[in-house]
């Protein structure tokens, strides 16, 4: 099944936070260098959790229609303001709200990633297929080497997964029918939006994404293919060793 799969497929688009990046580690450490030397001092795991928090509540107001679409960056803007509140941290000036915001084109890829795309790619197109505006997934890239053919997902879908036209748009780029291409997420409930819209799903393990034990060491939905990270799926899609 897995070798056939690999066969129907000419293109791999991926889930990029959690799935490519830990955004929770990263955004923890960026906070704690930004606002540890101004005299906060607070739990910023706690804090980078209360963050991510806000991101599906942010784009269920684009996805109905309550706000006009609006990129991420905004989006983590207007919900970084909120945490801000929440942790009560204030006089905190506008040039630093600006950087702070950015922490989020400054995360790290798990150490499978880049390697693990290198090989996909040799055989498959690649692209991201997720929430994350244009600017900061190529400012992720360029971080971490993630070694792109295109960047597709909700900017250039202007609307917000799991909307079945984010996933049938990045297709639709690549000249691809939706079953042609994989969605690879380490999210049961993307992948399985993925295959509703029509493309086939790769779960990739992600046990510690939200915090030790606290994300998905499997799939809870139906998936094509399922790989403990990037490298096994490359190996059981057949792609190809240097």
């Amino acid at each position: 099944m897995t070798k056939s799969l690999g066969d129907r497929v000419r293109a791999l688009v991926f889930d990029v936070f959690g799935t490519l990046v830990d955004w929770r580690g990263s955004i923890a450490r960026e906070a704690q260098a930004m606002l540890a030397p101004r005299g906060v001092n607070l739990d910023w795991l706690a804090f980078a959790d209360a963050w991510r928090a806000q991101y599906q509540p942010a784009m269920e107001e684009v996805r109905t229609g309550r706000i006009p679409f609006s990129k991420l960056d905004v989006l983590h803007r207007r919900n970084l303001e909120v945490v801000l509140k929440a942790f009560a941290i204030r006089d905190l000036d506008e040039a630093a709200r600006v950087q702070l915001n950015l922490a989020w084109h400054r995360l790290d890829a798990w150490p499978d990633v880049a390697p693990g795309l290198k090989r996909l790619r040799e055989r498959y197109r690649l692209a991201p297929c997720s929430n994350g505006n244009v600017s900061l997934m190529v400012d992720l890239a360029r971080r971490n080497g993630l070694p792109w053919d295109a960047i597709l997902g909700a900017e250039f879908a202007r609307d917000y997964k799991p909307k079945a036209v984010v996933y049938q748009s990045a297709a639709s780029a690549f000249d691809c029918e939706p079953a042609q291409v994989l969605m690879v997420a380490a999210h049961s409930d993307d992948l399985a939006a993925a295959a509703r819209a029509g493309l086939a799903t790769a779960h990739i393990a992600r046990p510690d994404e939200k915090g030790p034990g606290r994300g998905e060491s499997g799939p809870s939905v139906p998936v094509d293919v399922a790989a403990r990270d990037l490298l096994e799926l490359a190996d059981r899609l057949g792609a190809s060793i240097d």
